[in-house]
């Protein structure tokens, strides 16, 4: 027959002070172990958690140290590529500044050739250019200077004068008469008329344009001012035929 729960109780022995004592004790015990081991985990946990920390400070400083380090040879490599590039700058502009000079110098070198063979050319027989006149050329002077009258203050300077008994002619010689060099040049042919040097007093003074090329405003005006008007043809100088109705202009020199 089943033992009832009073028969039960009533048939174990009572329990002793000492073993409800122990059983106390051991709970504590078994507690206090429990404590401690989850004291020792957490502990753990966090040595683990802070040498992760460590790990990754150590990581993200490295890769920072790295950035910077990669940085710094990027800007100094941009620094140096600047400076290169400067100084191949500044030696190119030196360069391009003495080829210039260089070639400036050839270029004035060459035009004065140039001028010097078309006064050669303008020179030339000069006088044959105007057999339909009542001149007689027979002398060209080059590079003819014209002085203030009493002084040697130097007013102008005359490319070529051509002088015969009666007459003289001031012709300019560009190697590209431009409108401008036409006006200048009646300009030129008063200081002349009010200025003559010595082979043009009291003589009759003529005016002429010469060049390689003659613009066709230059020309034209050339002409309304009563100026001669020779142009590079070939390998020779030839008087531009004047338009009908041409007079040539003669100022009279030393009577203002």
């Amino acid at each position: 027959m089943q033992e009832t729960l009073q028969e039960a109780i009533k048939n174990d022995p009572p329990v002793t002070p000492e073993e409800i004592w122990a059983i106390l004790r051991a709970s504590v015990l078994e507690n206090e172990r429990r404590q401690a081991e989850a004291a020792e985990e957490s502990k753990r946990r966090r040595a683990e958690d802070a040498e992760e920390s460590k790990r990754r400070r150590a990581e993200d400083e490295k890769r920072m140290a790295e950035w910077q380090a990669e940085h710094e040879k990027r800007m100094a490599e941009a620094a140096e590529e600047s400076k290169r590039r400067r100084a191949e700058d500044a030696k190119w502009k030196a360069d391009f500044k003495k080829q210039m000079k260089k070639i400036s110098k050839q270029v004035g070198k060459v035009s004065d050739s140039i001028g010097g063979v078309l006064e050669m050319l303008v020179a030339a027989r000069l006088w044959e250019k105007f057999s339909a006149y009542p001149y007689g050329f027979k002398q060209a002077h080059k590079r003819v200077m014209v002085y203030q009258v009493g002084t040697t203050w130097q007013l102008t300077e005359i490319d070529l004068l051509l002088v015969d008994t009666e007459w003289v002619m001031a012709v300019e010689v560009k190697r590209n008469v431009k409108k401008s060099d036409v006006e200048h040049h009646v300009k030129r042919l008063k200081l002349i008329r009010d200025n003559p040097p010595g082979d043009a007093k009291g003589k009759k003074l003529l005016g002429a344009v010469a060049g390689g090329s003659v613009a066709p405003e230059a020309r034209d005006l050339a002409f309304e001012c009563g100026f001669f008007v020779l142009e590079l043809k070939g390998e020779a100088v030839e008087l531009v035929p004047p338009p009908a109705g041409f007079s040539p202009a003669e100022l009279a020199c030393g009577q203002g």
